[in-house]
């Protein structure tokens, strides 16, 4: 480098002759670039980011997030029987049959055979189990034997006495011509007599067995343990091998053989209120439902009102009848009896969908209701039928899952946020 004059300077940092240059650092500098501000830019970015929370705002207030949720009472859309419009009481208790048996056996004895098992019907008189009854049949064949004999002792015995009846006729008219003494004739009598009772004693001897044979096979029906009715098999309560007693006292003895009923003769026994029994009448028709086919109704009558109370529950028992026999219907099932005040009609068997008439509502002259959906009141319309007392059929519009809202105020409209309340 020069200086001012024109001389050559050595450069900074330079030293002298036969010594390293040093470099100086101090006038250096990282150059920068000069960014002018954009005013504009920023404005509308503002601007934007304004506008955009404007929008939100005014969404959100449109779709009323900023509103306060009106409370509402919902109810379920169900399906419902028309007879719970004229349903004067309902009454719960348990399917009984009337005619009921535990089957057993008159005599003590070993169970060797069992023809039934569960659910098996069977007729009157039909063999259900046999017990052992060697000895019952040797006692027969005994009895049988002896009669036999008595027979053939009366059959002798009339021989004897046809032959002393031929000799004391032959004496009888010998004597009156003198022909044989007095005693001779005496003595025919006398052995006629004697045959004519041994005749009337083998009678009665065969009157005495044919009673111990009658016995005997009596005695031997016993091992049979027949049914007493047509029934069906409702439980087992023994098994080959077991001692059949007819108190079943004995230690390991068993008192019946198999439980059996008469489907025909089942009833439901409902427990009514002494302060509702006034509401019950024989013959009244009734409305059965069965805890086990909760969506099937069936029809039934008043059979009996018993006529005596229970005094722990302050009740009084009612016999319902079935009208038509299902063999669903299980003996011991829970049940509940619906008494009406009327017969229900054909086209009344059949369960509708339905709402409360508190919750339709008309808009432009057509049915509709407010249905709950997310927190939200939805208008729906549907179509009405008949009317069940406080029930109106909805033909169409709805489903059983869906909720409805009960009494929709005037201010409720389709959209509003609403919130359930307990009724």
């Amino acid at each position: 480098m020069r200086d001012e004059s024109g001389q050559r300077q050595a450069p900074a940092g330079a030293g002298t002759a036969g010594q390293p240059a040093r470099a100086d650092l101090s006038h250096l500098s990282i150059g920068k670039t000069a960014q002018p501000f954009r005013r504009g830019s920023r404005r509308k970015l503002v601007v934007i980011v304004l506008l955009i929370l404007a929008l939100g705002v005014a969404a959100l207030f449109l779709t009323g997030v900023f509103n306060p949720a009106i409370p509402v009472h919902l109810v379920s859309v169900s399906k419902v029987f028309p007879s719970q419009s004229f349903t004067v009481l309902n009454a719960s208790g348990y399917v009984v049959a009337q005619t009921k048996a535990s089957v057993a056996s008159k005599i003590t004895g070993l169970l060797v055979k069992l023809n039934v098992e569960e659910g098996h019907k069977v007729r009157e008189g039909q063999v259900l189990a046999v017990l052992e009854n060697a000895d019952y049949r040797a006692t027969l064949a005994r009895v049988e034997a002896a009669q036999a004999a008595a027979r053939f002792a009366l059959r002798q015995a009339e021989a004897d006495l046809y032959n002393a009846r031929l000799i004391y006729e032959r004496n009888s008219r010998l004597v009156k011509r003198g022909v044989i003494s007095q005693q001779e004739f005496d003595t025919s009598d006398a052995r006629f007599r004697q045959v004519r009772a041994a005749v009337s004693v083998a009678r009665a001897q065969i009157r005495v067995a044919d009673a111990a044979v009658l016995e005997a096979k009596v005695n031997l029906d016993y091992t049979y343990i027949r049914a007493p009715f047509d029934a069906v098999v409702l439980t087992k309560n023994a098994d080959i091998g077991d001692i059949i007693t007819p108190i079943g006292a004995a230690q390991q003895a068993q008192a019946s053989v198999v439980t059996i009923a008469d489907m025909d003769s089942l009833m439901v026994e409902a427990d009514v209120s002494e302060s509702s029994i006034a509401k019950v009448k024989v013959g009244q028709p009734a409305e059965i439902q069965l805890d086990a086919l909760p969506d099937e109704r069936f029809p039934g009558r008043v059979h009996m009102i018993v006529p005596t109370a229970d005094r722990s529950k302050a009740s009084v028992q009612v016999k319902v009848a079935f009208m038509e026999r299902d063999p669903r219907v299980l003996p011991e099932m829970s049940a509940k009896a619906a008494f009406l005040s009327r017969a229900v009609r054909p086209d009344e068997r059949e369960p509708v969908v339905a709402v409360p008439g508190t919750a339709v509502v008309e808009v432009d002259g057509r049915a509709a209701v407010f249905v709950a959906q997310d927190d939200r009141a939805r208008l729906t319309s549907i179509e009405t039928g008949r009317t069940f007392g406080d029930l109106v059929e909805v033909r169409a519009g709805l489903s059983t899952e869906q909720r409805v809202i009960l009494e929709p105020g005037e201010g409720l409209e389709d959209g509003a946020k609403i919130m359930p309340q307990e009724k």
